[in-house]
């Protein structure tokens, strides 16, 4: 009797881990479609463009919609600082956790977010590694669309990230980044990526990668496809001027 009281509590256990990964989509292997822009303006200004659309599975399930641009100041060719807004909506309910505090298991919930940084990058080279450092500060406006509850959240960023040329097209692209949140648990969550990328002209380049997500007590595996154009609008301001 023992025995099967036993078998009866691991089954239980079993299913309620299986139950839970099927709330969250542990188990789903999500996607991240992203665009990031870097628009010269002038010898010591850009401005920074971006948007990625993330879903729960492969181009399914939508989970977020993030949009963000900045102004950025290139101190000298290894040194960039950049003050810059993000607008964030995100649909919660696929998972059961979330980091804002707020019943992610309601029907047709979503949650909005105005957010505002500050960052500072740093780049150097050692042998063939192109390394880069981005500090990043966040001021997080955020409202729950379904309670009207809304709370300002400040978080602090850290990645680091290196670039491995293989060929003049072809590179490696691998980085970490840490979230630090400035209340409340200070671990946020981690990312760690690695990816292969394209050069397919001067200005334009596409990156095939995969994400490991980890926050406490959940772990996400996203593909990733970005797409980096970098233009030069100089000439076009000098004529408007």
């Amino acid at each position: 009797m023992k025995k099967v009281f036993t078998l009866l509590v691991l089954l239980a256990t079993i299913n309620q881990i299986n139950a839970q990964n099927e709330v969250t989509g542990e188990d789903d292997f999500g996607s991240w479609f992203m665009y990031f822009g870097t628009n010269k303006i002038a010898d010591k200004w850009s401005i920074h463009t971006e948007a990625q659309f993330r879903y729960y599975e492969m181009a399914s399930n939508f989970n977020q919609l993030l949009l963000r641009t900045g102004i950025n100041y290139h101190i000298n060719p290894d040194a960039i600082a950049t003050l810059g807004y993000g607008f964030i909506e995100t649909d919660p309910t696929f998972t059961e956790f979330d980091e804002l505090g707020v019943n992610t298991l309601v029907e047709n919930n979503s949650i909005s977010e105005h957010r505002i940084f500050e960052q500072f990058i740093l780049k150097n080279k050692v042998w063939e590694f192109k390394f880069e450092h981005r500090y990043r500060l966040e001021q997080r406006f955020v409202q729950n669309n379904y309670t009207g509850e809304s709370s300002t959240l400040h978080r602090a960023r850290y990645r680091i990230q290196m670039t491995l040329p293989l060929t003049d097209i072809f590179f490696l692209n691998f980085y970490d980044e840490i979230f630090i949140n400035l209340q409340d648990s200070a671990f946020g969550q981690n990312r760690a990526y690695a990816a292969l990328g394209v050069n397919v002209t001067e200005d334009l380049s596409m990156q095939f990668g995969y994400l490991k997500n980890h926050f406490t007590g959940a772990n996400f595996d996203r593909l990733q496809i970005g797409v980096f154009y970098n233009t030069d609008l100089r000439g076009i301001f000098k004529k408007k001027k």
